[in-house]
């Protein structure tokens, strides 16, 4: 592991998607150079249109940092920089730039815990109510560095993926100006249990109605969450726990439907090829009657 110099001015940026926007900013604004962004590759970001850059790209242009695709390229800018920071990058960083770079990867848990590609995700699946973030050396090995610093925080009952992505990359960011302000010391080996946050899936989000409501309540929060209805997908989009219906499993009584243990209140629903839209306006245009069951 390449030690870090005693001060930090110069630093190379690895990250890809909006998360890691915030962080290049605010490592700007605290006074350091950024002297080169690696980002992912330029792709097809919606469903319809021509390859785009990624969020890092876009604000590296405008806040006139060069970008590159190739992290080799963070190597040959070594002697250029004081050591790199890593955030949301996307693909494993080899010992080509590890031996001549050192580097600080910023990661949205409480590692050794989800360790891995959806760690903020994970942990609204699983029902966690604490999470954080942790300030690590990078190593070789996916998220397995020693531990600079780590900043812990709740995660509330009814808080979605996107209010919990938020708020824990505003909690990165003065941690990281402050550890780079300061010259990263002394790592500490992670402890504890090692869980791995594999990347979210379509099976992931799929709602199996034989399943208490508290937890398809956690799919939901993540915002892609679906089911169907009359071999149709419907998303899931916003929805709430009553637990005291009681009803068959997949049955929708009005705007309620069954589950194992309580049942969960649709708030808003997107129909296969429409927009969002409440769930009551839904209800009423599709003319459901009484009851019908989703899931098939």
């Amino acid at each position: 592991m390449t030690p870090w110099p005693a001060t930090v001015r110069r630093l190379v940026y690895f990250g890809t998607p909006e998360l890691a926007v915030a962080p290049l900013r605010a490592l700007c604004d605290a006074g350091f150079e950024v002297t080169l962004a690696v980002t992912g590759p330029d792709r097809r970001r919606r469903r319809r249109g021509a390859n785009e850059p990624s969020a890092v790209s876009r604000a590296a242009a405008e806040l006139g940092i060069p970008v590159t695709h190739r992290p080799e390229d963070a190597a040959s800018a070594a002697g250029d920089a004081d050591g790199a920071v890593v955030v949301a990058y996307g693909r494993l960083i080899g010992t080509d730039v590890l031996d001549v770079l050192p580097a600080v990867n910023v990661h949205f848990s409480l590692l050794p815990r989800w360790r891995g590609a959806a760690p903020m995700e994970r942990a609204i699946l699983a029902g966690d109510t604490t999470t954080g973030v942790s300030l690590m050396a990078l190593t070789e090995t996916l998220d397995a560095g020693p531990l600079y610093v780590q900043a812990a925080t709740p995660i509330g009952p009814f808080e979605t993926l996107v209010e919990l992505r938020q708020r824990l990359v505003d909690l990165s960011c003065p941690l990281l100006v402050e550890l780079l302000r300061g010259g990263p010391r002394n790592p500490v080996a992670q402890e504890g249990e090692i869980t791995w946050a594999a990347k979210i899936g379509e099976d992931d989000l799929r709602l199996d109605w034989d399943r208490p409501a508290a937890e398809l309540h956690r799919q939901v929060r993540l915002g892609q969450a679906w089911t169907t209805l009359a071999g149709e997908r419907l998303r899931i989009l916003r929805a709430s726990v009553e637990l005291s219906h009681e009803g068959p499993p997949g049955l929708l009584n009005g705007l309620v439907v069954g589950t194992t243990a309580g049942g969960l209140r649709l708030e808003e629903v997107q129909a296969a090829g429409r927009r969002a839209l409440p769930a009551g306006e839904w209800h009423r245009g599709a003319r459901l009657g009484e009851a019908c069951l989703l899931g098939t």
